[in-house]
């Protein structure tokens, strides 16, 4: 096998195996920004700035990616948060 070709195949490998997720929750007009704020920190393990922030870009975006990771990572998150009434996918 040439150099070329064994790079090729880290390559392949490394994005095999960073099939990374994100999840995205999104804006509405019946949650505060406090129940949110409390929501991404006691969910998402945010500080309370990081979720301020995130609540921000929500509110004029309409939507904020809020944490990165594995499908099987963020499932259980994007439930928790689904739960408590926000809307929230993993894309």
């Amino acid at each position: 096998m040439s150099y070329k070709e064994q790079e090729e195949v880290d390559v392949l490998e490394s994005v095999e195996t960073t099939d990374m997720k994100g999840l995205v929750v999104f804006n509405d007009d019946f949650n505060t920004f406090e129940h949110v704020i409390q929501t991404l920190i006691n969910v998402c393990n945010h500080s309370p700035q990081q979720a301020e922030q995130c609540t921000w870009i929500i509110h004029y975006r309409g939507k904020c990616t809020v944490k990165t990771g594995s499908f099987e990572e963020l499932q259980p998150q994007r439930q928790a948060i689904c739960e408590r009434g926000i809307d929230a996918k993993i894309l």
